[in-house]
């Protein structure tokens, strides 16, 4: 052969060979429905390839080697998830980059324990009963505001700090705590809660749960610091119904023998605060907590329009609460 033949020969045969490269490389390539792969810490490139190779996720294991000699970058541990084809250049890229597959999980302000439970199995990371047991057993997250003196926590109620989180689908009930209680930090450093944080939770919680107007909550925590300054009940419904859920007898209304429970939650038998939160405040009940109104109000009652009327005798109130029933009935 001679010697340009043979050129001729290479040539064609590189070109043959880039061809194909170039196939595996950018030819979309992929399962058609939803397929997760979890690769774990410390797993090397030919058998994170061979991962991809065997759920059907790119053509080649080879070819997703090149592409580890020619991009490098770190290919980073995680479940990722793939539904379509798409060329190989993708899942190598999101792979480097840690694009790991997450779910999301809202938790709203004011929800107690219980509901953030069923949010949870809602969502798919697992059952209400784990994740009550979880939250009920690693008080140890909150132990750097547990009160010196006085009952301690027996839940992590009041430090799973409403938002938006994303988790891996795996997650545990431990690393969901985790995550929720580094966020109450973050939000208290924020605030620059200091003194005894636990019992500026416990009263955020409850203007959380009594009151929905932002203007109001400072009011309503002021109400409330007044009443325990006196000596007085603080006399609200949310810890009555908290009670309730406690002892599993909530039935969807409070009824007399409710408000006669011997519960250190229910504030109509006792004066102070109760022995811990009753939900999980959010940013704006934080700083009422904080920094509640001065005024001489001692008490406050809801109106036809969600809003709230306050008073600081028994005769302006008794009358607050006649023109509500009366504002009802029409």
């Amino acid at each position: 052969m001679s010697p340009l033949k043979f050129f001729l020969t290479l040539l064609l045969l590189g070109l043959l060979l880039l061809g194909a490269v170039a196939f595996v490389l950018r030819t979309p390539y992929g399962p058609s429905q939803e397929t997760f792969v979890e690769i774990a810490p410390h797993t090397g490139t030919p058998a994170i390839a061979a991962q991809l190779e065997h759920a059907g996720v790119i053509r080649s294991r080879y070819g997703f080697e090149l592409l580890r000699v020619l991009l490098r970058g770190r290919l980073q541990a995680g479940e990722y998830r793939f539904d379509h084809p798409v060329p190989m250049a993708e899942v190598y890229e999101r792979i480097a980059r840690g694009d790991i597959y997450t779910k999301a999980l809202t938790i709203p302000e004011g929800y107690n324990i219980f509901d953030i439970a069923q949010a949870v199995q809602d969502q798919g990371f697992g059952t209400r009963e784990a994740f009550l047991a979880a939250e009920r057993e690693h008080t140890e997250l909150i132990a750097a505001w547990a009160p010196k003196d006085g009952p301690q926590p027996v839940s992590l109620e009041g430090y799973l700090f409403p938002d938006t989180y994303y988790f891996p689908r795996k997650a545990t009930p431990l690393q969901i705590l985790t995550a929720m209680v580094r966020r109450f930090r973050q939000v208290s450093t924020q605030l620059g809660m200091t003194g005894d944080v636990n019992r500026t939770v416990i009263l955020a919680s409850l203007v959380e749960k009594e009151v929905s107007q932002p203007n109001e909550r400072p009011l309503v925590a002021g109400v409330f610091m007044n009443r325990l300054a006196k000596g007085m009940p603080l006399a609200t419904d949310p810890t009555v119904i908290y009670a309730a859920l406690l002892n599993n007898r909530w039935r969807g209304t409070i009824y007399a023998s409710d408000l006669a429970s011997p519960s250190p939650y229910n504030t109509y038998k006792h004066t102070g605060l109760p022995p811990g939160p009753i939900c999980n405040p959010g940013i704006a009940s934080l700083r009422a907590a904080i920094a509640p109104a001065q005024t001489d109000y001692l008490y406050f009652v809801s109106d036809a329009s969600g809003h709230s009327r306050f008073s600081a005798t028994l005769a302006e109130h008794a009358q607050q609460v006649q023109a509500y029933r009366e504002a009802v009935k029409h």
